[in-house]
């Protein structure tokens, strides 16, 4: 039992406005995330693309996380968390309007550096809000404290997956790539140009909401001074670090694999923390701390299956039931759900349990949801309306709600107990591993789109036979989620070396 955290108050006296903001960044970045995860399917049908192509709006989304989070770090310490939020709604404001140009070129590449820009703004949010939160009380209920204000992040997800519905996935024109191909070249582009305006469409009205975001924050002074010289430098010098050895490489050598360019993206800014002899210290400091830097592992392969799961979700449901994208989107909104209402239950739940130990039993469930969506049929259960569910949708669905507590909990597990100098290095160290979204994704579809595979060995039961349509094999499919269930191990592991000891009574009596 965790009884201790329930006296304490979750937020802090005085800091009940400024969470209430923060929580609706929470919710805007969940929000794109996920209309970002129904870009996928989009666009592999839009630009007539492969799984492996259209895979790549998640390295750009989750490749700008890991790019952009020491920058964001380094904001945050040199100029405040304010600052730090501020800055990361303008450059989403920015990344969105980029939709605008894409959409008239009808050009994917543009997509992706707009794609990239908007996700650097949510990478500076998530850098600077979590540890932000974290600060607005006591640290015996941090945990509970981040978890209550990431309850918002699926609110703001199940809102981006209405909207990917509503403007995105319900506009998409039914036409396949063969009848596509047959069209003349007016008829395309005209198809093209209505589907990307529909694509356009949420982004840009976004754009209003987190400027009422940014406003609040730019009135909300707390008695900051004016950054020194010193301190612009530093911020500077870590954006320049960022930012140039990506774009130099993005325009010299434009064909190179786009995995590989984040990773080397990622180079830049490293190099600044290593060159930096104060920030050299904290990176130390945390390289010494085994929960610090074992949780970036774990939240590396957590995010990476949480992006992976629910991007193939909808092709899941497509080739399994035979359903439409936009009906395929049902059953990801259901899963979503599914995610809200668990969180919101095991936050309330973490007032008596020890979060380590809930996550690892939620981590053993979701494995086993892995075994199920693989080996499992594909035989209806029951209908809910127009809606069939079977054992292997069942467990697909499930998958979400063990999903849950993960994120924040292994977050504020390696921060706790740190030394505050470390703090917004650590949180970015967090944030950088995001980019498990950027390589888990693409392994997936790497086993999706080959039919071939080794991979494809463990489920040997199923069909082979390659659907043109949607690039894949059922055995490929099937087979893909053996890498979710890899990623919940690991986070699993983490939780069983984290777990508190129950101390009993007179034990404690004795310490004290």
């Amino acid at each position: 039992m965790n009884g201790d955290n329930a006296k304490a108050p979750v937020i802090g006296k005085g800091a009940l406005s400024l969470f209430v903001m923060l929580t609706s960044c929470f919710a805007l970045w969940g929000l794109l995330n996920n209309m970002t995860d129904n870009l996928v399917p989009a666009f592999q049908r839009i630009f007539t693309m492969d799984q492996s192509k259209a895979g790549l709006v998640q390295v750009a989304f989750y490749g700008a996380y890991a790019v952009l989070a020491i920058f964001a770090a380094v904001l945050a310490e040199e100029f405040s968390y304010r600052k730090g939020v501020l800055i990361g709604l303008a450059i989403y404001i920015t990344g969105a309007l980029l939709y605008i140009p894409a959409c008239i070129a009808q050009s994917f590449d543009i997509y992706f550096i707009a794609i990239f820009i908007v996700a650097g703004g949510c990478s500076l949010l998530e850098t600077t809000c979590n540890p932000y939160v974290i600060s607005l009380g006591d640290e015996s209920t941090a945990v509970r404290r981040l978890n209550f204000a990431q309850m918002f992040n699926p609110v703001g997800s199940m809102c981006g997956i209405v909207l990917a519905q509503q403007f995105i996935l319900s506009h998409l024109n039914s036409a396949t790539a063969e009848e596509r191909a047959l069209m003349d070249e007016a008829t395309r582009q005209g198809i093209i140009h209505d589907e990307l305006f529909w694509v356009c469409a949420p982004y840009v009205g976004l754009c209003a909401i987190a400027a009422l975001i940014w406003l609040f924050f730019l009135l909300k002074r707390e008695g900051e001074t004016a950054p020194t010289r010193t301190a612009l430098v530093r911020v500077g010098t870590a954006l320049a670090f960022s930012v140039v050895p990506m774009t130099v490489l993005y325009f010299i050598f434009p064909d190179m694999d786009k995995i590989l360019w984040v990773l080397c993206g990622v180079l830049g800014p490293v190099a600044y923390v290593v060159m930096s002899r104060d920030y050299r210290a904290m990176l130390a400091t945390l390289l010494a701390t085994p929960r610090y830097w074992t949780g970036v592992v774990a939240q590396f392969f957590y995010v990476g299956v949480q992006i992976a799961a629910w991007t193939w979700l909808n092709v899941y449901c497509q080739k399994e039931l035979g359903v439409t994208p936009a009906q395929g989107a049902i059953y990801y909104t259901i899963a979503i759900t599914l995610f809200i209402v668990c969180r919101w239950v095991a936050t309330f739940a973490m007032k008596w349990f020890d979060p380590a130990k809930m996550m690892a039993v939620f981590s053993v469930a979701a494995i086993l949801c892995c075994a199920g969506v693989m080996y499992l049929p594909t035989k209806t259960l029951f209908t809910v309306g127009s809606l069939a569910f079977s054992a292997n949708i069942l467990c697909l669905v499930a998958m979400s709600g063990f999903m849950s507590l993960m994120f924040p909990t292994i977050y504020g597990i390696a921060l706790g107990g740190l030394d505050q100098k470390a703090v917004k290095l650590g949180a970015s160290g967090l944030i950088m591993a995001i980019l498990g979204g950027a390589i888990i994704t693409p392994w997936m579809a790497n086993i999706i789109g080959n039919p071939q595979s080794a991979w494809c060995r463990i489920v040997p039961s199923f069909s082979s036979a390659w659907d043109a349509n949607l690039k894949l094999s059922q055995t490929s499919l099937r087979a893909s989620f053996a890498v979710p269930a890899i990623c919940f191990a690991v986070v699993l592991a983490y939780s069983l070396a984290f777990m508190k000891k129950t101390t009993k009574p007179n034990e404690k009596e004795n310490r004290q």
